[in-house]
């Protein structure tokens, strides 16, 4: 099996790489290495892996390069990973996240259906959720609302995706990801930036008064659940949620990373976010039952190991 992991030299993509190739797949990357934040990170997240992995620098919204990469190179399974991230900035920049999120997807699956893929995992997001009142957040929630052009690209994606499985019986696999960290985490995320600015004794800023809360979800356990899709043999189109099924007030992050680091945040308060969700729970009985998800990593445990990680490499890159 030849898996392309699109997004592959990002944070879980690169994870996803290293994993596959462990359990002796065969891996190809693909990602535009834009400049969201330094390319630098990303060429150093597969610095390890490019003898064994070949790197095919696309850009997903350009549909020529694409379908001259499928002409090309025989694919089995593609987890697409790669994805225009983070609320906030598609709130000012909204076309450039609808043409990467879903028209670059679209791209991705006419590709697919032309040479006869049948296998394709999507990297949702629990964005989709909203704002919705119904704790904790279930797959088979009916979903009205999106807050963020982000969320709403992901959702349309999903969409996007259902509409293939059955029109060319392909199976899809749509995971919503629960706010993911771990070591090589982008350094735009809330985690890598308390971390990196408690260490400096700089200010961090919370958005709101502390109570936003989110399920925080360690890499590895992320990476569980991606490698299970692989092999899930359900129905034609499902989608999952993969988060801790825990969640912590913003507030309570900030004493956790505190405790890690083992020095005292500075807080600069600020008022909240368009676009920022007030709460983020998954319910993972589902991924529990059928994928045998098992995350074992709890925020406690999963913050000092950061920290480690950031301590030993993720400071050159800050």
């Amino acid at each position: 099996m030849r898996v392309l992991v699109t997004g592959g030299a990002g944070f879980i993509g690169s994870h996803l790489v290293e994993k596959l190739l462990a359990a002796g797949q065969s891996v190809a990357i693909l990602d535009d290495f834009n400049n969201f934040y330094d390319p630098g990170i990303k060429r150093a997240n597969i610095a390890a892996v490019v003898n064994d992995a070949p790197v095919f620098r696309v850009d997903l919204r350009d549909n020529n390069a694409v379908r001259e990469l499928f002409r090309r190179e025989k694919f089995d399974v593609i987890a697409h990973l790669a994805a225009r991230a983070g609320v906030r900035p598609s709130i000012a920049q909204p076309q450039l996240y609808y043409d990467t999120n879903l028209t670059g997807t679209l791209h991705l699956l006419e590709a697919a259906r032309s040479v006869g893929i049948e296998r394709f995992i999507l990297a949702s997001s629990s964005s989709v959720y909203g704002i919705s009142k119904t704790v904790p957040f279930s797959e088979d929630l009916h979903l009205t609302q999106t807050i963020s052009p982000y969320a709403s690209s992901k959702l349309a994606a999903e969409f996007l995706c259902s509409t293939y499985s059955h029109l060319y019986h392909m199976r899809v696999i749509a995971l919503r990801f629960f706010t993911v960290y771990g070591p090589r985490q982008r350094p735009d995320l809330a985690i890598h930036q308390f971390t990196r600015k408690i260490i400096a004794g700089e200010p961090i800023d919370q958005f709101g008064d502390g109570t936003t809360r989110r399920d925080y979800t360690y890499i590895d356990d992320i990476i569980q659940g991606v490698l299970a899709a692989l092999e899930y043999n359900g129905p034609m189109f499902d989608i999952f949620n993969l988060g801790e099924n825990e969640t912590v007030q913003l507030s309570e992050l900030i004493a956790q990373m505190e405790a890690a680091v083992g020095k005292k945040a500075k807080i600069n308060i600020l008022p909240e976010q368009p676009g920022d969700v007030p709460l983020t729970c998954a319910d993972i009985s589902k991924a529990r039952r059928l994928l045998g998800y098992a995350p074992k990593t709890n925020l406690a445990e999963g913050l000092p190991k950061f920290v480690e990680w950031y301590r030993e490499t993720g400071c050159n890159f800050a």
